[in-house]
């Protein structure tokens, strides 16, 4: 992995459900839920949890290729009935967003983008 980038996106539990998930930024952490993702029982989705999770970050992959030109993506990373919660990346200085103390990383797309390719094959080798 990429030295000095402090983004992590991993399974704590292999059982699936609820707060199986991690998401860590720097010092922040948050439990996530692998439930929804879990639900995708079309063929389109073989694999297990481990696959459909890296498939999700391999939409990360791409939303992070087309931030080359400048611009705003946002990662989605949980989902529940009520809400989702998304990372905001930047290309640019964001002078209007306040982040969660503590959840907050600069680095370069070159290396977020390796970041997010070292967490997919952790997530992918993680199986069903």
């Amino acid at each position: 992995m990429p030295a000095g980038i402090a983004l992590h996106f991993d399974r704590v539990s292999t059982k699936g459900s609820h707060n199986d998930l991690r998401l860590r930024i720097g010092p922040y952490q948050q439990k996530c839920d692998s439930y929804y993702f879990g639900l995708d029982e079309a063929p389109t989705a073989p694999g297990g949890l481990g696959a459909r999770l890296a498939r999700l970050l391999d939409q990360w992959s791409s939303q992070i290729a087309g931030l080359g030109a400048g611009g705003t993506a946002y990662l989605p990373f949980d989902f529940f009935d009520q809400c989702t919660a998304w990372l905001r990346v930047s290309a640019a200085q964001v002078r209007d967003f306040d982040p969660i103390p503590g959840a907050r990383i600069q680095c370069s797309l070159g290396d977020l983008a390796a970041q997010v390719g070292a967490n997919r094959s952790t997530l992918a080798a993680t199986g069903p």
